[in-house]
């Protein structure tokens, strides 16, 4: 005769964690909700319990309770292909996804590089299916800030959101003294003649990289200036073009590693010695300042604690705090390029 088929086990109830903690049915479910007017030695009763018992927390159960999604959206305004060629952006990634594990909250990865992709992200966002945006990459006119902000989604942005820095929180390094430490030490080891590839000039990090470069100069001639777009190929062929304004530079610094990375290939066509000619420095200390050569001089600004300062401020904001902004230092760091 065949075997009788098994019952499925039965999953542990809220009522078998309550049992086996010695607690009552609300203290559990004040727990599970933030463990707002909980003793220490009643949460840590319940945790033991749910171990105990295999308790898994039902999210769709608690969200029509508390009224959120436990999930919170990662939005880069850049084509896809930047994700994969730009290190910073997966550093940034993970340590967001990480920051927010622990408190049992899922990252949501949005691509938002088109007036279409950001009209579609935008009515989904405010559509109650996250808790709330983390911005990166974003460029002045943006609609996704203005719109996110009258429909009162909680966001931050990493870097200035340009026009909205009073409105929204964000996190940025301190971009403009970073670049100020670069320029000012290719000027203490004797370099005069200092050029700069820009970022992109409607991203606060453009900006902001290119102030800090005048202001260490004091006075900046124009043909020692070419614009970037923080891609490799951008690099390249920005440092051709100021190759032909001004064949005489002796460094030249890189708003990006990436764009550095690319610059060092064309300065390395043209028969430049590397920094015996011209002296090299980048910006963000990634991955890819490790892997060029000479190893990059750089500016180092800490990912892990940026996405750790915009986590805190999402989640903040989440639980009706006032918008915030942090300023992360940066910190020069000198290797062989220059």
């Amino acid at each position: 005769m065949p075997e009788p088929r098994r019952r499925p086990a039965r999953r542990p109830t809220i009522n078998d964690v309550a049992a086996a903690a010695g607690v009552s049915r609300g203290t559990v479910s004040r727990v599970l909700n933030g463990g707002h007017d909980v003793s220490d030695a009643a949460q840590e009763a319940v945790e033991k319990a749910m171990r105990k018992t295999g308790y898994v927390v039902n999210q769709h159960a608690r969200s029509l309770v508390t009224q959120r999604s436990q999930s919170v959206a990662f939005i880069l305004s850049e084509p896809q292909d930047r994700l994969f060629e730009d290190p910073n952006f997966n550093v940034l990634l993970h340590g967001c996804t990480q920051a927010l594990a622990k408190h049992d909250i899922t990252l949501l990865l949005t691509l938002a590089s088109s007036l279409e992709d950001r009209k579609r992200l935008g009515r989904y966002l405010t559509g109650g299916h996250v808790d709330g945006a983390l911005l990166v990459s974003t460029h002045s006119g943006n609609p996704l800030i203005p719109e996110l902000l009258s429909r009162g989604l909680p966001v931050v942005a990493c870097g200035k959101p340009l026009g909205y820095e009073r409105q929204a929180a964000y996190v940025a390094a301190d971009d403009r003294d970073g670049a100020n430490q670069m320029v000012t030490y290719l000027r203490s080891v004797g370099r005069r003649r200092i050029a700069t590839i820009t970022g992109p000039l409607d991203t606060p990090g453009g900006i902001e990289r290119l102030a800090g470069y005048r202001e260490a100069l004091g006075e900046s001639d124009p043909a020692l200036i070419a614009h970037g777009d923080y891609t490799r190929a951008g690099g390249e062929a920005a440092m051709r073009r100021l190759l032909e304004q001004a064949p005489d530079l002796d460094a030249v610094f890189v708003a990006s590693d990436l764009m550095a990375a690319g610059a060092i290939t064309s300065l390395q066509l043209a028969g430049k010695r590397i920094p015996d000619d011209v002296a090299v420095g980048g910006f963000d200390d990634s991955q890819v300042a490790l892997t060029t050569q000479p190893p990059l001089t750089t500016v180092r600004q800490s990912y892990p604690r940026i996405s750790a300062e915009m986590v805190r401020l999402l989640l903040s904001l989440i639980d009706g705090e006032s918008p915030a902004a942090v300023i992360v230092p940066t910190e020069l760091v000198v290797r062989e390029s220059a």
